[in-house]
């Protein structure tokens, strides 16, 4: 038996030289416990040798995060003597001295300390000393926490600071994270997280700031835990103010638009609340307000040929403004826009070369019939006819019939024959 003993002693040793894996005699299943408040908790150890095969004796002893040390429990194979302050609050479990605390309390947070001495009874005065630490934390489950705002109405970009607070009723070691519209947030140059996070200062509060803001909480026996969402509402703007038109044709913040024709113009700005609008005609001496709204409605057969115009959108709260100024020129958009545009409906180009193929057939027909019947040669073959042929032959194109022409190219081919 001795022999086998040592054989099992050199083959861990021989099995932790070459994998790196501890051949241990005592085995902890883990190192550290989150405990919760009010609920039990056990350090189990496994023995990884034949307990009848030894004699053990070995101690619990527990350490405060104050540096405290007491003995809890010291024990032997048969028996064990409890330190008589835990006898209702601990339970020693034979025969691989496992721990129980029945009902965790802040006391119990610290570090439990196991030494035990084991003596094989094949190797008498060979004594092997076994030591295991365990760190215990013990904390409250985390309730919903509550979330507040600080001014609680919509406050001024870049005129107002706003503070986030975090808080929970119950729970320990709390984590505290914050999100906006269910994206996190990170410390920047205007968010600055205190206490421990359960605090957010946003300064100063800016147009992308808005959304509904949530505060998460959680701890190592709590899952996540979200509060409700608060809207955070901030006034801003005008921003990127626009003038748009449907109608006529824009060249960068010039309209022309077809004489007598009624044009619309819309002016937008991102803003909140939002805009007054004022729309404004400027000339050379004076400007003037023609009428207020976000539309703006001109007859081009009451304005001169070029005129000049502005939008201006202003914020009643964040008491900013901004313009934006364009001309409007009255012109025909024949030749530009509209140059193939007739009642609406656009030209064929089939059409276009039709017209231009016949134009072309009928000047090729015209020079033939000129090269062939020469007008000189034509007259005279007509003037030398009776006069009876002659008045015949000074009918207009229009009343001559298909006979009739064949009469005048009878007359041509005559003539040339002549000639």
């Amino acid at each position: 038996m001795e022999a086998t003993k040592t054989t099992v002693l050199c083959f861990c040793s021989v099995l932790f030289f070459l994998t790196d894996v501890s051949c241990e005699l005592v085995h902890v299943r883990s190192l550290v416990h989150f405990g919760t408040e009010g609920r039990p908790l056990l350090l189990s150890v496994d023995a990884r040798f034949a307990l009848e095969e030894a004699e053990i004796q070995g101690t619990w002893s527990h350490t405060k995060l104050s540096g405290a040390r007491t003995t809890l429990v010291s024990f032997n194979k048969e028996s064990e003597i409890m330190n008589m302050m835990y006898l209702k609050h601990l339970h020693f479990r034979h025969p691989n001295a496992s721990l129980l605390i029945v009902k965790l309390n802040k006391d119990d947070e610290g570090y439990y300390h196991l030494s035990l001495n084991i003596e094989f009874y094949n190797q008498t005065g060979l004594i092997i000393k076994e030591e295991r630490t365990i760190y215990v934390t013990v904390d409250e489950p985390v309730s919903t926490p509550v979330i507040e705002k600080k001014p609680s109405y919509a406050v001024i970009e870049d005129k107002a600071n706003v503070t986030w607070t975090c808080s929970v009723e119950k729970g320990t070691r709390v984590v505290f994270q914050w999100l906006r519209d269910n994206a996190a947030l990170t410390p920047n140059k205007r968010y600055h997280f205190i206490q421990d996070n359960s605090t957010l200062l946003i300064s100063p509060v800016r147009k992308e700031d808005k959304g509904t803001y949530r505060c998460a909480a959680s701890n190592p026996v709590s899952q996540i835990r979200k509060s409700r969402g608060v809207e955070l509402n901030v006034y801003y703007g005008p921003y990127n103010l626009e003038v748009n038109s449907g109608q006529g044709l824009r060249t960068g913040e010039v309209f022309t638009i077809n004489p007598g024709e009624l044009v619309y113009f819309e002016c937008q700005a991102d803003s909140n609340p939002p805009n007054s609008y004022v729309w404004i005609s400027k000339s050379r001496n004076a400007t003037q307000i023609i009428t207020k709204g976000p539309r703006l409605e001109v007859l081009s057969y009451k304005l001169a040929q070029t005129e000049e115009y502005m939008c201006r959108a202003f914020n009643n709260v964040t008491k900013k403004q901004d313009e934006a100024q364009f001309t409007l020129v009255v012109a025909s958009l024949g030749t530009g826009k509209e140059k193939y545009i007739h009642d609406g409906k656009s030209v064929s180009p089939l059409a276009v070369i039709a017209v231009c193929s016949s134009f072309i057939i009928g000047f090729m027909l015209l020079f033939l019939l000129r090269t062939i019947c020469h007008p000189k040669r034509v007259l005279m073959s007509i003037y030398n006819r009776p006069f009876s042929a002659q008045k015949r032959s000074h009918l207009s194109g229009e009343q001559l019939t298909y006979s009739q022409w064949n009469i005048i190219l009878l007359t041509c081919k005559h003539a040339n024959t002549k000639a």
